[in-house]
């Protein structure tokens, strides 16, 4: 083989290589999802109506925890870091993110409870994570989530000792990369 052929076929197996890990962490959101819907374990917690069961008298502390991945120039917290919730009951809970870049962003939310068993407990009525959210260069947003904590879980005999609830979020970059043809100096 020609040094020339060999050249091309290296290139090509670059691309190749290149194009299916963009494939890779385009996918690693909606992928995380359906691994967790198909385990049932752990995983986010579940999207239910408006309509919740009757409040219990058991109280549980839900904490807040919100973060960025590596490369997502975005400030994002809670308002408050943790609540006291009845269960059963609905709440509210709202977030705060802000672009900190000179452009348009575009990110999208996964989400988790802990400790794992008790995802199934915990049902988001509504949440800025279950679609991508826009943010303009310097735009702040506030976020709202609306959860309610099944009151089944006080009669779960491996969840009824749980006093603490964390529901975690963590913002990824979905916005598609934009291909550049020139270098910072202006130059092709």
């Amino acid at each position: 083989m020609s040094p020339r052929r060999r050249t091309g076929a290296t290139l090509a197996g670059l691309v190749v290589i290149i194009a299916a890990m963009m494939g890779l962490v385009i996918g690693s959101v909606p992928l995380y999802r359906a691994f967790c819907q198909a385990v049932g374990i752990g995983g986010p917690p579940r999207q239910v109506a408006a309509d919740s069961s009757a409040p219990s008298a058991k109280m549980v502390t839900v904490r807040f925890d919100a973060s960025v991945a590596k490369g997502l120039q975005w400030r994002f917290a809670p308002q408050i870091r943790e609540m006291k919730v009845r269960l059963g009951e609905d709440n509210l809970a709202v977030f705060t993110a802000t672009n900190l870049s000179d452009r348009p962003v575009t990110g999208n939310a996964v989400f988790n409870a802990t400790p794992d068993k008790i995802g199934k407990y915990v049902a988001k009525i509504q949440c800025f994570c279950f679609t991508e959210q826009t943010l303009q260069p310097g735009q702040s947003v506030d976020m709202v989530v609306s959860f309610v904590v099944d009151p089944a879980m006080a009669a779960d005999p491996h969840t009824g000792e749980v006093g603490t609830i964390t529901l975690s979020y963590t913002f990824f970059n979905t916005s598609a990369p934009v291909a550049n043809a020139t270098d910072e100096r202006g130059r092709s």
